[in-house]
């Protein structure tokens, strides 16, 4: 299947996890990709950041798929470095029609335990990454005048509360009033917006104190965290690359302004 053939698509958080699978996706589907990432550890997480070595390996798996990927190491919280990069990117492949603004931190804490720097560096990345990315792509959508597809990637916290994700939750709410926004500014040019919302994906962001905060609750929260249909507990970040690549095609053509669990029914508890 060939949905995205002759299009270049924008990704965020691309060396691994869903960054990663949304460019071999994309790829799969005729997609050039425009990737970037910190290949950094993030100072207030518990887990290892990506390195080159994952950046060079979703380039090389892109290429797999005899498609070009244009990649860059930067923070998203970088306004200018990300808006150079992009822009570097498009002159290179000659467009962008589909913006993944994906990159992302999670980080755990009782709500009133959140430091300072929990919150500073979650706000910046999750929230305002996003706003980075969405604001260095809509101008050039806006120039070319044949439309695009943004999608955004919250998470279940941003439809419902979850405990000791104060901080997650808020950033990742936040992400949906930025995509409801934009997709009413945009519409009349073609432009869809949407937000997708996994729940567990396998994909290293590893915050092992969410788990130590949940194990003696488990009887009272687990079922909070509990998916509803009968499948592994944690997806892969290829189940989510599919509905990323629906949303990017004209199969979602009349898509816009949405909220996409795709969540294995967690939200229906």
């Amino acid at each position: 299947m060939n949905r995205l053939e002759g299009k270049v698509a924008f990704i965020t958080g691309v060396a691994r996890g869903m960054g990663r699978a949304h460019a071999v996706r994309l790829a799969q589907e005729g997609a050039d990709i425009i990737g970037i990432d910190n290949c950094a550890t993030a100072p207030t997480a518990s887990y290892s950041g990506a390195t080159l070595d994952d950046l060079e390996e979703a380039g090389r798996l892109v290429k797999e798929h005899g498609r070009r990927m244009v990649s860059a190491v930067v923070d998203v919280r970088d306004s200018k470095q990300l808006t150079e990069a992009l822009r570097n990117g498009v002159a290179e492949l000659g467009g962008l029609d589909i913006v993944v603004a994906n990159a992302g931190i999670c980080t755990a804490a009782r709500f009133w335990e959140i430091s300072d720097e929990q919150w500073d560096e979650m706000i910046a990345v999750n929230l305002t990454g996003v706003f980075n990315t969405l604001r260095a792509a809509v101008p050039i959508l806006l120039d070319q005048g044949r439309g695009g597809s943004i999608i955004a990637t919250s998470s279940t916290a941003g439809l419902r509360g979850l405990p000791f994700l104060g901080h997650y939750a808020a950033a990742k709410h936040g992400v949906v009033g930025l995509v409801k926004t934009l997709a009413n500014e945009v519409a009349e040019y073609g432009i869809r917006v949407n937000s997708i919302h996994p729940t567990g994906v396998a994909t290293g962001l590893n915050a092992t104190e969410l788990f130590e905060l949940l194990e003696p609750r488990h009887d009272q929260l687990g079922a909070i965290f509990m998916n509803a249909i009968p499948t592994p507990p944690v997806m892969q970040p290829e189940d989510v690359a599919a509905t990323v690549a629906w949303l990017a095609s004209d199969d979602a053509k009349y898509v816009t302004g949405s909220q996409i669990a795709v969540d294995m029914g967690t939200m229906l508890r």
